[in-house]
């Protein structure tokens, strides 16, 4: 089955693995009742791996680039709501953590493919 080039890039790779925990917690927050921050959450996690694929498929780099810009972006906002469930008493301490310096190791990974874009 033929593939599409996104699906061999690292970062989109490991933005579907964040994603995978993250859609994890936001069940969590459904099953509690708190459908707002599920919501939002998974409109978030899904945004990375998304700009990502469809930057791949771009005409040119400075599209890709500008999608690659967007996926960073929402590396950021998924960070932010994770502290904020953290604050909340939403997600534990050690799986806030993790998960920041997961996103934030994306997020470089994610800039540094850009860098290498014409």
């Amino acid at each position: 089955m033929a593939k599409f080039r996104f699906e061999d890039f690292e970062i989109w790779q490991e933005s579907c693995a964040i994603g995978d925990e993250l859609d994890e917690i936001a069940e969590e927050l459904e099953r509690r009742g708190k459908r707002r921050y599920s919501e939002q959450l998974r409109g978030a996690l899904l945004s990375v791996s998304n700009n990502i694929a469809e930057g791949s498929g771009s005409g040119s780099d400075k599209d890709f680039k500008n999608f690659l810009n967007i996926a960073r972006r929402s590396a950021y906002e998924n960070a932010n709501i994770v502290l904020f469930l953290a604050r909340r008493g939403a997600l534990e301490r050690a799986k806030r953590d993790e998960l920041v310096e997961r996103l934030r190791v994306l997020y470089a990974k994610i800039s540094a493919f850009a860098n290498t874009l014409g």
